[in-house]
């Protein structure tokens, strides 16, 4: 069933169009990644499918009963963010806010997920201590964790392995593949590393002011515009 379903879409940015020509559809389980290069319209649609921006132009339209308070976001952090005073248990727990409603505390079942899902990305270790004090890769897992407990369906990840080195980086993406496949939940990743996206992801989104390639990984890699982006980015060129 289509999760997601984007017909003749546009959206706009300061009253100027940001990207348009969106035609494409995510299903349940899927993983997609949306790449192209900065100012290519890739933040702007993650707003649109957060329910942030309404279209300028066509339509976009979510299956299978997915709600806006129903995404998991991990969005690109701000060096404020990074140091925030709490614990990393209280930024995982902050994912039920969504859920929550007009609750003044959290329920039982909310700090049940929360310790879930902390087990599921292994920081039980890191439970008490403070999120300012960890380290990036160990901050993208307790967003990531947070990220989880405000979500069954849908993942969107901007940037998430961002300022890592190789090593969390490779980890990092190996967590989101195991959930995404032993949970079905669909992940939508933002992605500038098109090594990793191509290696992870079921199906990639290439913009560039508009849609300009729409499939599965392998199709992207075998057409002209993927093997032509993936070869600027080992030569470190930019189109």
């Amino acid at each position: 069933m289509a999760l997601i379903t984007c017909r003749d879409a546009s959206f706009s940015y300061e009253g100027r169009v940001a990207v348009s020509g969106l035609n494409f559809e995510v299903r349940s389980g899927d993983y997609l990644c949306l790449v192209g290069e900065n100012g290519s319209g890739k933040s702007t649609l993650i707003k649109g499918l957060l329910c942030l921006k309404t279209p300028s132009a066509g339509s976009v339209f979510f299956g299978d009963g997915l709600r806006a308070n129903e995404v998991g976001y991990l969005p690109q952090q701000t060096a404020a963010q990074k140091d925030f005073p709490a614990s990393a248990y209280e930024v995982v727990l902050s994912g039920r806010l969504s859920r929550r409603g007009i609750r003044p505390f959290y329920a039982k079942a909310d700090k049940l997920a929360a310790t879930k899902n902390i087990e599921r990305l292994g920081i039980e270790n890191l439970k008490n201590r403070c999120y300012r004090e960890l380290s990036g890769g160990q901050q993208q897992r307790v967003l990531l964790a947070r990220a989880l407990c405000a979500t069954k369906k849908l993942l969107l990840l901007d940037e998430p392995v961002a300022g890592l080195d190789p090593l969390v980086t490779q980890e990092l993406y190996r967590e989101i593949e195991k959930i995404n496949r032993e949970t079905g939940i669909t992940v939508i990743m933002v992605s500038h590393d098109i090594s990793g996206a191509v290696r992870y992801a079921g199906h990639i989104l290439h913009l560039n002011g508009t849609q300009v390639f729409f499939g599965t990984t392998a199709e992207y890699t075998a057409s002209e515009i993927g093997a032509g982006f993936m070869e600027g980015k080992r030569r470190g060129i930019t189109q």
